[in-house]
């Protein structure tokens, strides 16, 4: 059983009580005005007074137990509207949370492709100077061809 309906079930046999005690008072304060009643004015009381009496001693404990059924739904509509509040607060941080992290993804996008292209722009200058080096690389070989062609003419003769 979760923690939450162990409360509840604390919460309304407590509730239970206070009405149970509540009933007993009431019917306390029901015998003490009869008794006065027929103490002070009659010895007897008949069948129509008594059933009287006994309607709005009922009628008085209906409208006991539906005070307090009015008082338990505040206290709940109470902790509904602070709980709403808490997750409408929560809803925003975490609003708040997503777009910061939402800017945060733009601005590593950004410096992402900036470094793409930085990079692009290193390889472009070595692709240019691997081609430097490749042509100087050819012009040397054939000057060395043309030296060697040039030194063993002067030594046939």
């Amino acid at each position: 059983m979760a923690m939450s309906e162990r409360e509840q079930e604390k919460g309304k046999g407590g509730e239970r009580w206070t009405a149970a005690i509540s009933n007993i008072a009431e019917m306390s304060s029901n015998l003490e005005s009869l008794q006065k009643l027929l103490i002070k004015k009659a010895v007897y009381v008949d069948d129509d007074t008594f059933a009287k009496a006994s309607l709005c001693s009922e009628q008085a404990r209906t409208i006991k137990v539906l005070e307090q059924r009015v008082e338990t739904l505040e206290r709940e509509l109470d902790a509904s509207i602070s709980a709403a509040a808490r997750a409408r607060m929560e809803k925003r941080h975490a609003e708040a949370a997503q777009k910061a992290a939402e800017i945060r993804e733009q601005e590593i996008r950004k410096e992402l492709e900036n470094t793409t292209k930085v990079f692009e722009l290193h390889m472009e200058e070595l692709r240019a100077k691997q081609e430097e080096i490749s042509k100087r690389d050819k012009e040397i070989k054939l000057l060395e061809a043309i030296i060697q062609t040039l030194g063993g003419r002067e030594s046939l003769p």
